[in-house]
């Protein structure tokens, strides 16, 4: 486990010229793109078998972790490692959901679930950055206020509202351009209601349930409404994205920090739900 990780490096590989030992690095932990030398090679099929650091090779719960040399990016001194581990799979998984395969434009509306996630903390704060007007669900009132100080301009509770029936009030029975989900089944049908015209609902997880059902197909075809699902982001997208977040005005929501030694606790809090942003583990 581990997939979003920054550190310093220790020691670099014969063929490897363009990093030093002593480098601040984030690292890119899909293996797509891998250089053919690496170690670390041979697992890139983004729609197949996708090797990730910390999924399905050894990741970041730990005090080493080998990488690719093709795939660390240089942290700024000014930034410490920290915000920088909280950057990889929430703000490009994001990004990707967002922008390349939702195609959100500035002057559009687009509803995010699960605010007080890493996901939604990124997705949140890329929307507004992007011109976009967000609306922000999440699964507690704290969470909803907190989502505001992200870039959110309207903010629901998903648990005791009606979802849908809010997205028409909030933009005067027009329904969201776009809705953003990583929840899955507990969402799915009034996400899908709370489309305009020719809305997208882009999903990229399945947080409650691999499993969910088209409330009305009607509904579906008469509003032109379509699915998408976000596949896995390509390697060129990492970079842009990081420079974008080392550009500032992003802020970092770390919720705690852990050691190595209380990874147990640090997944147990993940697993309840109660948190808003990131949880790290440190050497």
């Amino acid at each position: 486990a581990g997939m979003d990780l920054a550190g310093v490096v220790t020691e670099i590989g014969s063929d490897v010229t363009d990093v030093s030992t002593g480098d601040r690095v984030v690292v890119d932990p899909s293996l797509a793109g891998v250089d053919d030398s690496s170690r670390l090679s041979g697992m890139g099929d983004l729609h197949g078998d996708l090797g990730v650091i910390g999924a399905t090779v050894d990741g970041g719960y730990a005090e080493r972790c080998l990488v690719p040399a093709s795939h660390v990016y240089p942290v700024p001194d000014e930034m410490p490692l920290e915000h920088a581990a909280t950057f990889p799979t929430c703000f490009l998984t994001a990004s990707h959901a967002l922008f390349r395969v939702g195609g959100l434009k500035a002057g559009e509306t687009v509803m995010i679930h699960a605010a007080g996630s890493g996901i939604g903390v990124a997705a949140i704060q890329l929307a507004f950055h992007a011109g976009a007007t967000v609306l922000a669900t999440a699964g507690s009132e704290d969470k909803c206020q907190r989502a505001l100080g992200l870039g959110a301009s309207h903010v629901l509770n998903n648990r005791t509202g009606d979802v849908a029936a809010w997205a028409r009030q909030t933009t005067a029975g027009v329904g969201v351009d776009m809705v953003m989900d990583c929840v899955g089944t507990a969402l799915f049908g009034v996400s899908l209601f709370s489309l305009g015209i020719e809305g997208r609902l882009v999903n990229c997880g399945n947080a409650s349930g691999d499993e969910a059902t088209i409330p009305s197909l009607g509904h579906l075809f008469h509003f032109g409404i379509s699915i998408h699902g976000s596949d896995p982001y390509q390697p060129e997208e990492f970079g842009p994205v990081w420079d974008e977040f080392c550009s500032g005005g992003y802020r970092v929501e770390i919720d705690s920090v852990h050691g190595l030694s209380d990874a147990g606790v640090a997944q147990d809090k993940m697993l309840s739900g109660d948190f808003f942003g990131k949880i790290l583990l440190v050497p």
